[in-house]
């Protein structure tokens, strides 16, 4: 999936947007799992630290939660 990625533009954004795109289409319903900064650095080639700032950002925007030793979890939709 790395081919995909554009490499003048900030990778994390458009690998967080996949991953909010994943969230919207039902991929990752509210409360499955997120892929860890492990997982996002192998399946995009990436750094750790760009999973990291992925999750930071997601996080960020209320779209996960994380819980320690388990993982991070798409977070429940008001209303939903």
């Amino acid at each position: 999936m790395s081919a995909e990625l554009d490499r003048t533009r900030p990778v994390w954004r458009q690998i967080a947007a996949t991953i909010i795109r994943r969230i919207e289409d039902g991929t990752y319903p509210a409360r499955s799992r997120v892929p860890s900064v492990v997982e996002i650095a192998a399946e995009w080639d990436v750094a750790a630290s760009t999973g990291q700032k992925v999750l930071a950002h997601l996080k960020a925007e209320g779209l996960v939660r994380s819980e320690v030793g388990l993982g991070t979890f798409v977070a429940d939709r008001p209303g939903a």
